[in-house]
């Protein structure tokens, strides 16, 4: 497959205004303004768009839902809050095409008929925040963004919004928290964020991975998506490989690729003589997979089937030199520090669980502890408040399932059983 997210990035030297237009760059506004926001909607819905940022709800229904009678002013917001461990697939988008993330707002918005929209930057990526403010400032220049564009009577603003920090910024309603200067608490789920979201009216947010894909879509067809996946996908996906593979990077291929193209083909495979261990196909917040699942499709459904979540693409590589009980305890540090205390089953649940893996890492566990951390897992992810629990305890409680013989190890021997092998310079 060619490259169409990523063909015209350049992080060191992102295209300007001119240059892409020049190969393309803002056709779709064109195509956009010639068609009524129901028409565009029924395109994405046509290609089977799916939401790139971790859920995989498809996108032309997310912004149908909304309703074409919904009041006004009415928002969208670009999620660019890219915190999630082993994912960095929309920092490349970021600094290597901000005008194609510019030119996907202005159509999204105009298919909403959004009079205002938002750009939510991890505060990290305040470099490549501040380029796509100045692409932001050409494109108002030359009249693609504000009042009347193109002469289509289609008005609308574009803020970029730097985040202050915390991974719990890219939770919708905490990240509208955050857009409205209020602590980035998540919101009660209802009324939904398309009815009630930033100052109370209809907000529609939406990945930055799923919106760049809309213009392509527009130019060259739902068909022509659709025809771009493999194994069932639809569409091009970015993919993260990191971890222990000897070329890590950013892959774009057809969704529906399988993990063993992307882990043996394109990022290089292990080093010699070392074998895999596991995976996690979708980022820090989602499970395990192991050997017998290489040739599931990374396509949202597979994904599922085969019991973890595609998530954000962001695949973690674990060879049979890597201490399975570590990384968990590692990701269970991280989840333990972002939550944003507002519910104690999150606030004082996942802290413990980091305590209890602490524990067994330093050789000090207990045969009890195995059975405590499942109980804990069952409890806090169904009563917590949003979404960010449970996506924490994914790991840990495939890593216990996947690797329970690890675990026994530790805490029967009272060491780690990868440490000789990692001194030796694995």
């Amino acid at each position: 497959m060619e490259a169409v997210l990523t063909q015209h990035l350049d992080p060191a030297a992102p295209l300007g205004l001119e240059a892409y237009r020049a190969v393309g760059g803002y056709r779709s506004l064109a195509a956009a303004f010639d068609l009524k926001s129901e028409a565009i909607i029924k395109t994405v819905e046509a290609a089977n768009l799916r939401g790139r940022g971790g859920a995989g709800f498809p996108c032309g229904l997310k912004w149908r839902l909304r309703g074409v009678d919904a009041a006004k002013p009415r928002y969208l917001v670009c999620n660019l809050d890219e915190s999630e461990p082993g994912t960095f697939k929309d920092r490349h988008l970021l600094y290597g095409g901000p005008h194609q993330i510019i030119e996907a707002v202005i159509v999204a918005a105009y298919a909403l008929q959004a009079e205002r929209a938002f750009i939510f930057v991890r505060g990290e990526y305040a470099k490549g925040g501040n380029g796509l403010k100045r692409a932001l400032k050409e494109a108002e220049a030359a009249g693609l963004v504000g009042a009347n564009i193109g002469g289509s009577g289609f008005d609308l603003q574009i803020d970029v919004h730097l985040s202050a920090g915390r991974y719990i910024c890219g939770e919708e309603t905490a990240q509208i928290n955050a857009i409205e200067g209020r602590r980035p608490n998540p919101r009660p789920k209802l009324p939904r964020a398309s009815v009630k979201g930033l100052w109370g009216q209809p907000t529609t947010t939406n990945d930055v991975e799923t919106l760049v894909n809309v213009p392509h879509i527009l130019l060259n067809g739902a068909d022509w998506f659709r025809d771009l996946g493999v194994n069932g996908g639809c569409g091009p996906k970015l993919f993260g490989v990191s971890g222990k593979v000897q070329h890590p990077g950013l892959f774009e291929l057809p969704t529906g690729t399988t993990a063993r193209e992307l882990i043996f083909d394109h990022a290089g495979g292990l080093a010699e003589g070392r074998s895999l261990l596991g995976f996690l196909p979708g980022g820090a917040s989602t499970s395990f997979l192991l050997p017998e699942h290489l040739d599931v499709p990374m396509d949202f459904d597979p994904v599922a089937k085969a019991g973890s979540r595609l998530g954000t693409g962001g695949i973690i590589v674990l060879d049979d030199t890597t201490c399975p009980v570590a990384v968990t305890l590692n990701l269970m540090r991280f989840f333990a520090r972002e939550s944003c205390g507002f519910c104690t089953p999150c606030r004082d649940g996942l802290p413990y669980l980091a305590q209890i893996l602490a524990a067994i890492a330093a050789g000090e566990g207990q045969a009890q502890d195995l059975a405590l951390l499942e109980e804990l897992c069952e409890k806090i992810a169904p009563q917590s408040f949003c979404a960010f629990a449970p996506g924490a305890v994914m790991p840990l409680t495939s890593s216990l399932q996947c690797f329970r013989e690890h675990y026994a190890q530790h805490i029967a021997t009272g060491r780690c059983p990868f440490s000789k092998a990692n001194e030796g310079g694995a």
